[in-house]
């Protein structure tokens, strides 16, 4: 596997979220299989596990802090809302250094 822990990965993601009248939420299982699908495309290897704690509220600035285990090797994978418009919550990555 190319090293995941060296590289500092920003990826623009976008997710179709729950429909709510209220504040929308992109699901815990979204927000995962998201990281890990950008994160396979910019590595080229799929991580073992990504972990949220819960739903991603698409509010901008919010931030929520996911946890990716490969190889034994567990990282902080912080989550940053950048934009909201109508059901569509956009949020950037970075998968912190070792």
């Amino acid at each position: 596997m190319k090293r995941l822990a060296v590289t500092a990965i920003l990826a623009g993601t976008l997710a179709l979220t729950s429909c709510s009248m209220l504040t929308p939420k992109v699901a815990k299982a979204d927000v995962e299989q998201q990281i890990s699908s950008k994160l396979t495309e910019q590595v080229g290897t799929t991580p073992e596990k990504i972990e949220c704690p819960g739903d991603l509220e698409g509010k901008v600035g919010t931030t929520m802090t996911c946890v990716l285990t490969h190889q034994g090797e567990s990282l902080d994978v912080n989550v940053n809302v950048t934009s909201v418009e109508n059901n569509t919550v956009k949020f950037d990555i970075k998968v912190a250094q070792a």
